[in-house]
């Protein structure tokens, strides 16, 4: 997950000059490389062999730079939606869409919180084997406190300083290019190479499968890619922002490619399958010893309680800017004597709080978690696509300028085609899952609608609203039946 946080916000606003393309560059990488990454050698094994694996990479470079590339066409031509991607769903397709966008992305991002807790007692799991693989009492327990104690220094206005920044920068930065050194050295191109189609293990199915399968975690590493234009007024030269995007996302594709490539000519797929996270961990022990586990953990552990802060904080001003902006209720406007959000702080906190109590009594890992999460965001990601696609075809803002309306009918087409394929790749389940989390939020639209003295729904929305309470209750007796769980 990629982290579009307060760090940005404070490394913006101090910035006492214009931003260059390399400073620019510097903060879309920052911005996208997170915790995710030290666990994609398990996380990909353990869906799919090294040939499938690269053919998902490929289709993920494709996809993410169309969707990047979205991004950045909305923010030049639509320099007025700023309340984030859920904006674009509301200015195209209606209220309740962009709605949804905002509820969606909101339980993305605590989501992640919850699988980041996993994965930081996890690792402290290598260290302490009462945490496990993070979902034991004792690591619920360990994850709650500190989910608490930020809770109320976030209350208590303290937020992160520009120490910390560098501090969890380095600390995630150093690991990795000695782990890719390292890994460049240990490479055996045999290893890679055994049964890389999968043929020897039946559990993975068929090559497409495997390709599907592996989606949802490289849609994982990559979120955050909305945030990569929010540098937009502060660049030197306007055109640097664009180029500063495709560059920061080669570098990050490239860096996540090599971890994952290089894993698998380290140790085989059933190996790297059934690792502990972060698997990268293991993997550099493997090759080094026990110190490799020991400075790849360290950093972790390092970057991930480094950053709690931010990611806390941001998972509350997603709903507080929705309030603001009269998309979520009034209740959530509401500040601290302290400017904290803090009904939203308290709102989003709970809810991790009950994720974390759902670990302990499922089978839910961090892997499953991630799903979860990355489904949730799906749908904000295939609105904003299809937001761009509508302008394109309409010309907004395209007067006098056909060529570049092309392009961008062309790119945007491609972000809805490679948005309408994860939620495909993403399987049944997760869709059920996903419409059993979006249902509630209709409580909090028709509140917000009550407010401005609304109607709840249009005809249209009505519509879109009985069939997502159809796939809710459809989730909700799948669960209960044991036909999915979570």
């Amino acid at each position: 997950m990629a982290e579009v946080t307060q760090e940005q916000g404070v490394a913006a606003k101090s910035a006492a000059n214009k931003l260059r393309l390399g400073a620019l560059t510097a903060l879309v990488v920052g911005s996208m490389i997170g915790g995710g990454i030290f666990s994609l050698p398990q996380n990909m094994a353990a869906t799919a062999e090294a040939g499938a694996i690269l053919i998902g990479w490929a289709i993920t470079a494709i996809g993410m730079l169309t969707l990047a590339f979205v991004f950045q066409t909305l923010a030049n031509r639509k320099p007025q939606l700023d309340g984030g991607v859920y904006a674009y769903a509301q200015a195209g397709f209606g209220d309740y869409m962009g709605f949804s966008s905002a509820w969606g992305y909101w339980i993305s991002a605590w989501l992640g919180n919850v699988g980041y807790f996993v994965l930081l007692f996890s690792t402290l799991g290598y260290f302490f084997p009462v945490f496990g693989e993070g979902n034991t009492p004792a690591a619920v327990a360990g994850a709650s406190v500190l989910l608490w104690a930020v809770h109320f220094l976030v209350l208590r206005g303290i937020r992160e300083a520009a120490f910390v920044n560098l501090v969890t920068t380095v600390a995630k930065i150093v690991p990795l290019v000695v782990f890719i050194l390292i890994g460049f050295f240990a490479f055996k191109l045999d290893v890679f190479r055994t049964d890389i189609w999968g043929r020897a293990n039946p559990s993975l199915g068929s090559v497409m499968n495997q390709v599907r399968n592996m989606m949802l975690v490289t849609v994982w590493v990559f979120i955050g890619i909305e945030g990569a234009s929010i540098f937009s007024a502060r660049a030197e030269k306007r055109s640097d922002v664009g180029r500063a995007t495709v560059i920061g996302f080669v570098g990050v594709l490239l860096a996540l490619v090599l971890v994952n490539v290089l894993s698998l000519g380290i140790m085989t797929q059933p190996q790297l399958a059934k690792l502990q996270n972060p698997s990268m961990a293991a993997v550099l022990e493997h090759v080094v010893g026990h110190w490799g586990a020991v400075l790849i953990s360290v950093g972790l552990v390092v970057s991930l309680a480094g950053a709690l802060l931010s990611w806390v904080l941001l998972c509350a001003e997603i709903m507080f800017s929705a309030a603001k902006d009269r998309t979520m209720p009034a209740f959530l406007r509401k500040e601290n004597a302290n400017h904290v959000p803090a009904n939203a702080l308290w709102l989003t906190n709970a809810m991790v709080q009950v994720f974390l109590l759902i670990t302990l009594f499922s089978q839910s890992t961090y892997l499953s978690l991630i799903y979860l999460a990355t489904s949730m965001i799906l749908i904000p990601y295939f609105w904003s696509a299809a937001y761009a696609l509508l302008i394109a075809v309409r010309g907004e803002t395209y007067e006098g300028d056909a060529r570049a309306r092309r392009k961008d009918l062309f790119v945007a087409a491609l972000a809805v085609l490679y948005a309408v394929w994860l939620l495909y790749a993403g399987g049944l389940k997760y869709l059920l899952l996903s419409a059993l989390l979006y249902a509630p939020g209709a409580l909090f639209f028709a509140k917000a609608k009550r407010e401005l003295g609304k109607p709840v729904f249009t005809a249209a929305e009505k519509l879109i609203f009985a069939a997502a309470a159809a796939a809710a209750l459809a989730a909700a007796y799948a669960l209960h039946s044991g036909l999915i769980t979570l």
